[in-house]
């Protein structure tokens, strides 16, 4: 009787120190699965936070409900949190690229063309601070709105040249965007409307006759 005894004592003692053995294993497997994500978002946040801050967030918080997984000793669920925040920071990685080789080829067209297009609007608001000389078909009123309009528009131009200088990504697209909005709307303020377009005096035909009573 005693032989049976411990003959079953030392199965169940095999059987718990095998399903122990299992169990450190496979919180280890996931522990270093976690800790792999982590290395990854650490080594990706540099690019994804200038590009795509919402993504590598994504990650992060995925990895973040990983731990707390572990932590209560659910590795299945761990595990997978794990392997889908590596995921989350690889498509996070690939779409940083793109959006940083859209944004290099955007800055650079701007960067080229904004100086002379601030020159040749410069020329025109200096004829009129000078010499008072308005563009045909734009009003006074108007173009004091145009003046106000472009003061900011070079101030905005001002401020994407300081971000990018100091690699603020997310400050200097604010900036370049505003910069051209207001730019577009300095060139509609000096553009007289098409003939068509414009009001009519009373009794007067579009080419400038007087109709017929």
């Amino acid at each position: 009787m005693k032989k049976r005894q411990v003959s079953w004592l030392a199965y169940v003692t095999g059987v718990a120190l095998l399903l122990g053995a299992c169990g450190n294993a496979q919180r280890d497997a996931t522990e270093a699965a976690i800790n792999a994500a982590q290395t990854a978002i650490n080594s990706a946040q540099g690019t994804t936070d200038k590009f795509v801050p919402e993504q590598i967030t994504a990650a992060q918080d995925t990895l973040q409900k990983a731990k707390e997984a572990l932590a209560k000793g659910d590795y299945e669920s761990a595990l997978n949190g794990a392997r889908d925040a590596a995921q989350k920071t690889r498509a996070a990685v690939n779409s940083a690229a793109t959006k940083k080789e859209e944004w290099q080829k955007t800055w650079d067209n701007v960067r080229a063309s904004a100086p002379r297009t601030l020159a040749d609007i410069q020329i025109k608001m200096d004829l009129y601070k000078k010499y008072g000389r308005l563009p045909k078909g734009v009003g006074l009123e108007q173009m004091e709105r145009a003046q106000a309009q472009f003061d900011q528009v070079k101030q905005d131009w001002t401020d994407a040249l300081a971000a990018h200088k100091g690699g603020n990504f997310l400050d200097t697209a604010k900036k370049v965007s505003s910069f051209q909005e207001g730019l577009q709307r300095v060139k509609d303020l000096l553009t007289p409307p098409p003939k068509e377009q414009q009001i009519l005096k009373p009794g007067m035909s579009p080419s400038g006759t007087t109709g017929a009573p």
